[in-house]
C-alpha cells in the first residue's frame, strides 16, 4: 500500500463538545498521522465553496448553516491508503448504521451532526486539502 493523504473536518457538533482530541486520537490509532491542522470558524463563503457540489440539493442551506455554526478543525492526514483508512474509522454517514468503535457510532448526535467529514477519493482529498491549506502549512 502507498502512503497517501486525505482530508478531515471535525465538525461543529464535535468541537462544541470538546471532542477534538478524542477524535484525533482515534484517527491516529487507526494509523493516520496529522500533517496539517487548524481550528477555524468557516465563513459562509468558505462553506458554500467547499460544499458547492451539493448546491442544488435540498439540504445545502442547512449544511452551510450547520458548518458555519461554530468552530471546526480541518486536517490533512497521511497514512497507508489514507482515504479508505479514514472512512473506515469514521463509520457510516448515518451513525445508526455505523459500526461499533467508529467515530460516528461513538460521538455523532445525528445523521446531520455526525462529528466528522472525510474525503471520498484521492482526487477529492487533494482538492479539499488545497481548499484549506497552503503547501507550506503541510508538514509531513
Amino acid at each position: 500500500m502507498a502512503v497517501t493523504r486525505t482530508f478531515s473536518i471535525i465538525k461543529p457538533d464535535a468541537t462544541r463538545r470538546n471532542l477534538t482530541g478524542a477524535i484525533t486520537k482515534m484517527l491516529e490509532e487507526a494509523g493516520l498521522r496529522v500533517v496539517a491542522s487548524k481550528r477555524i470558524h468557516m465563513t459562509k463563503d468558505q462553506a458554500e465553496g467547499f460544499y458547492a457540489v451539493h448546491k442544488e440539493r435540498p439540504f445545502f442551506n442547512d449544511l452551510v448553516a450547520f458548518m458555519t455554526s461554530g468552530p471546526v478543525v480541518v486536517q490533512a492526514l497521511e497514512g497507508e491508503d489514507a482515504v479508505k483508512r479514514n472512512r473506515d474509522v469514521m463509520g457510516a454517514t448515518n451513525p445508526a448504521d455505523a459500526a461499533d468503535g467508529t467515530i460516528r457510532k461513538t460521538f455523532a448526535e445525528s445523521i446531520e451532526a455526525n462529528s466528522v467529514h472525510g474525503s471520498d477519493s484521492d482526487e477529492n482529498a487533494k482538492i479539499e486539502i488545497d481548499f484549506f491549506f497552503k503547501p507550506e502549512e503541510i508538514v509531513g
